[in-house]
């Protein structure tokens, strides 16, 4: 970084980071014409905030999440008020400094993230994965409760991107959740005007341990709510999504992308997605990059052939996600982005 104003910085690390994985590793990320910023909108799903404690070290990932809600049946009133916002002043300052700074050579560009919805996450950032857990089974009205009121504060924040006019395409060079892109045929790149002209992005990591009736009984209902209001889905983060496949995420005529990460039986999701027009987005794991030493390159050659063969005969996807340190070594990273890519060239088969 060489810039010394906040502002300025914004603009270089947006820059950077937009070529960090072409430029180091030699990957194939899209890197798009334009200087793509975002719209300045949040939504909250509870009128709670949370509490996390980070360790004093660093680079350090992990956090503790100190609870601000200890019992749920006794303490739901406390999840009510969400709320959701956009500040239309900032995004316009943001496009008037790019275009001042470099807009003769980069055009700044308006854009749109996928629609999102979590639900789960938030709970268990304020309450913690036992409670939460317990509480399925302490008082599951309860959960419920909680669940329809995050659900509704969403289904609110989308009419409210309507009635606003806030809609953009989400096509082409433009992010979804998860470190993917928006390309597809099937929605507009002009002239949005409703949710179900836009991608959408939902995941449950926090259920991934409960069994598939339970997250049919607290979760999928919801998220159901949530994806009538999307044109396409994109699914998942880390969770296993081969236990829910059949009765749950199947349904959704409209999902394009499922993610799988290697907590998954990949071949399992193989066989249920080869041949459908649902991406098999995999998420491979980290440590053949991050563990300490010189790369076992036989290891990464054998890991992403398995990969690559799980995938085959599916639209296939790969993105390299959960790398805490490739401790400063850039050529580490780029031989093995170039070792999966070569796996991947030979073993996958469309």
């Amino acid at each position: 970084m060489q810039c010394e104003g906040k502002e300025a910085r914004e603009l270089e690390w947006a820059l950077l980071s937009t070529l960090v994985g072409r430029e180091l590793f030699d990957d194939d990320t899209p890197i798009s014409p334009t200087f793509d910023i975002r719209w300045d909108v949040s939504v909250s799903p509870f009128g709670i905030q949370p509490h996390l404690t980070h360790p004093d070290m660093k680079n350090a990932q992990g956090y503790h999440i100190d609870p601000v809600i200890e019992d749920l049946e006794e303490e739901i009133d406390k999840l009510k008020g969400g709320s959701f916002s956009v500040d239309r002043e900032k995004t316009q300052k943001r496009m008037e400094l790019a275009q001042e700074t470099f807009g003769d050579i980069l055009t700044p560009r308006l854009i749109m993230d996928s629609l999102t919805g979590p639900m789960t996450s938030p709970i268990v950032f304020l309450m913690g994965m036992e409670a939460y857990y317990c509480s399925m089974y302490d008082c599951p009205e309860k959960v419920h409760e909680a669940m329809d009121m995050a659900c509704t504060v969403y289904e609110k924040f989308y009419d409210f991107l309507e009635e606003e006019k806030l809609l953009l395409p989400t096509n082409g060079i433009s992010p979804i959740a998860q470190e993917s892109f928006a390309f597809t045929n099937e929605l507009p790149t002009e002239n949005v005007t409703k949710t179900t002209q836009c991608w959408g992005f939902l995941e449950s990591q926090e259920t991934t341990a409960v069994s598939p009736d339970t997250f049919g009984e607290f979760v999928f209902p919801y998220q159901d709510r949530l994806v009538k209001r999307f044109g396409l889905l994109s699914y998942g983060c880390c969770e296993r999504v081969d236990a829910i496949w059949p009765d749950y995420l199947s349904k959704w005529k409209n999902l394009r992308k499922l993610s799988v990460s290697p907590f998954n039986n990949e071949a399992q999701v193989g066989e249920y997605l080869r041949g459908s027009n649902v991406v098999f987005y995999s998420k491979p794991r980290a440590e053949y990059v991050t563990n300490r030493g010189p790369l076992d390159e036989d290891a990464i050659r054998e890991y992403f052939k398995g990969v690559a063969e799980h995938a085959s005969g599916c639209l296939f996807e790969v993105a390299q996600r959960e790398v805490g340190t490739i401790y400063g070594d850039f050529e580490r990273g780029r031989r093995y982005v170039q070792l999966a890519k070569e796996a991947i060239d030979t073993y996958w088969k469309p």
